[in-house]
């Protein structure tokens, strides 16, 4: 095959796990990483792949494949390696059969995050090596590499991107897939069960397997010298290899595809030769701070941010001191994000602002639910900690406290980890009441299935997990399902509730607005000389309504959805709906 097509970042890391011969993916969606499972199960007649509860769980999943014998992989954002964690330090000491990569998807810039961590960090404790590449194809190229050395030295690979390389596009090589012969299973306790007598003896293979690989990765293709004028030398890797590339077009640059372990030998060398070396890496001085406890002398974070996105211009102002292109003329007016039009957690929301409820919040599009005009929730951690937080509330100021405060989740963040949260509330007698907003979708990501929607990833219909059931199981005895369009029965549940001294769960229910599924009920139109100007109907924030000049409502009718949250705080009759 020799075919080329142009393709995102994820797109190519998914077509690289197909050339490898992966079969089995396992991820929880998160951007930037989400599309890299959209596009493998494109291959789904060659590779198993599911959404799996949480990023714990699809990295033990991708474990067990490769202890099976097969090639795996699995896939996340920066955060969801936190979750991932405990198993991926662990892995590293058991090693692999089948090869095992693990793609983690950094955010600088903070796009779609909460933080703006550094993944390199985490696998250089976890003694886990890194490859970082550059555009689309090094992508798929990084992916097949990652394959060969997992299965080479016994390990697992990071492969680490950001949300500019996942989602950028650029020329992709294709190439047919490779069929790999399945590891036979052998049993092997001293390798495979981490008992304290078996992990002290791993622990000397992983840092003996770490010596040999700094050792190997000076000869390494994927890590090159490029020498051309050597009074400006430039170490860097992943996408500022780009931006080196622009600003510096006649530096010498060390271009590293293996970010951990770094190449000793062939960094010492490339710096001898140049006259004035700069490390340019993005977010944390990873590269820099190794480089320079050997007694290298080199520029890094004195003069270049660790914060966020890095361009060509920021380099050519930061090294050359001028400016790479001419200032913008006009520059794009700041668009706030904010709850699209239908959206039903405006609905929840609305509700818990007339009753002057706080809001412990979660991660998910209900977020948004902490800005104007919304302006309810007060604190969001991460995944499934808004009921932790809330049950943290209580047991440090009491009952009373908490009187005015729920906790607000999603239906895909609580099964993700707000069921452990919830489960400790009933465990230490929690009397606080939990909101699970549930939408039938993870929708933050882009609308991907999960346990309760009733649908996989390779699109099987399964039966769904019931919240209220779940719930129920876990012996909470106040459990109500809520329409979220139905105002006054939302809001007497919710006086009620918040008011007991049980435990209480309120399931919030309505479809995401933009679910293909969604028919919407009608349009709603403004009926103009009803219209009174209190503008009730616009303190919920739809972004399908605005004011005329003479102080009327007007409703755009190719973004309304119908859900009918202004009608109902309309008490005039000047809104109504049409079918």
């Amino acid at each position: 095959m020799n075919e080329k097509r142009i393709m995102l970042g994820n797109e190519a890391i998914a077509r690289g796990a197909y050339e490898a011969g992966v079969k089995v993916s396992a991820a929880y969606p998160g951007t930037p990483s989400t599309e890299i499972s959209e596009n493998i199960v494109k291959y789904k007649d060659d590779i198993y792949c599911e959404w799996s509860p949480n990023e714990k769980v699809a990295m033990e999943v991708a474990i067990g494949a490769s202890m099976a014998g097969v090639r795996s992989l699995v896939s996340m954002k920066h955060v969801g390696v936190n979750v991932a964690s405990d198993p991926l330090y662990t892995v590293a000491y058991i090693g692999v059969s089948g090869g095992l990569v693990m793609v983690a998807a950094d955010d600088p810039g903070m796009y779609s995050s909460q933080n703006e961590q550094d993944s390199r960090m985490v696998a250089r404790a976890a003694m886990v090596p890194v490859l970082e590449p550059s555009d689309s194809m090094e992508a798929k190229e990084f992916i097949k590499y990652a394959y060969e050395l997992s299965e080479k030295y016994d390990t697992p690979i990071m492969v680490r991107t950001t949300t500019r390389l996942a989602h950028s596009q650029g020329i992709v090589e294709l190439n047919d897939r490779q069929e790999v012969e399945d590891k036979p299973y052998e049993r092997d306790i001293a390798k495979r069960v981490m008992m304290p007598g078996n992990a002290i003896k791993r622990h000397l293979v992983v840092e003996d397997r770490m010596n040999r690989m700094k050792e190997d990765a000076c000869s390494m293709p994927i890590n090159r010298v490029e020498y051309n004028d050597k009074k400006i030398g430039v170490i860097t890797s992943g996408i500022p290899y780009l931006y080196v590339k622009e600003a510096l077009p006649n530096a010498s640059v060390l271009k590293l595809g293996m970010v951990h372990p770094l190449p000793k030998k062939l960094i010492e060398e490339f710096a001898s030769q140049v006259e004035t070396l700069y490390i340019v890496e993005e977010l944390e001085p990873v590269i820099e701070e190794q480089v320079k406890s050997w007694g290298i002398k080199c520029i890094g974070k004195e003069i270049f941010t660790i914060q966020g996105e890095y361009s060509a211009n920021m380099l050519s102002k930061a090294i050359l001191h001028e400016d790479l292109y001419l200032p913008e003329a006009t520059q794009a007016p700041a668009r706030p994000p904010i709850l699209c039009p239908g959206c039903p957690h405006r609905a929840t929301f609305s509700v818990l602002k007339k009753l002057k409820i706080h809001a412990a919040g979660d991660i998910g599009c209900y977020t948004l639910g902490a800005v104007n005009p919304l302006g309810v929730i007060d604190t969001t951690v991460c995944m499934g900690s808004s009921i932790s937080t809330l049950h943290g509330m209580e047991k440090a100021k009491g009952k009373d406290y908490i009187k005015n405060w729920v906790a607000v989740i999603g239906d895909s963040t609580f099964l993700h980890t707000g069921v452990n949260s919830l489960m400790n509330m009933v465990y230490n007698q929690s009397t606080a009441t939990v909101m699970i907003l549930d939408n039938s979708t993870t929708g933050m990501t882009g609308h991907q299935d999960h346990a309760a929607t009733g649908k996989t990833l390779m699109g099987e219909t399964v039966k769904p997990i019931l919240l209220d059931e779940l719930v129920k199981g876990m012996g909470i005895k106040n459990v109500h399902v809520v329409d979220v369009f139905d105002l006054d029965k939302l809001e007497k549940t919710i006086k009620e509730e918040v008011a007991k001294d049980e435990l209480s769960v309120i399931i919030a229910q309505s479809p995401c607005a933009l679910l293909k599924s969604f028919v919407p009920k009608g349009k709603c139109i403004v009926i103009p000389q009803k219209c009174r100007k209190c503008g009730m109907c616009l303190i919920p924030g739809c972004p399908a309504m605005t004011k005329a000049e003479d102080g009327t409502v007007v409703i755009n009718d190719t973004m309304c959805n119908g859900c009918g949250l202004c009608l109902s705080r309309c008490k005039f009759g000047a809104i109504e709906e049409v079918k």
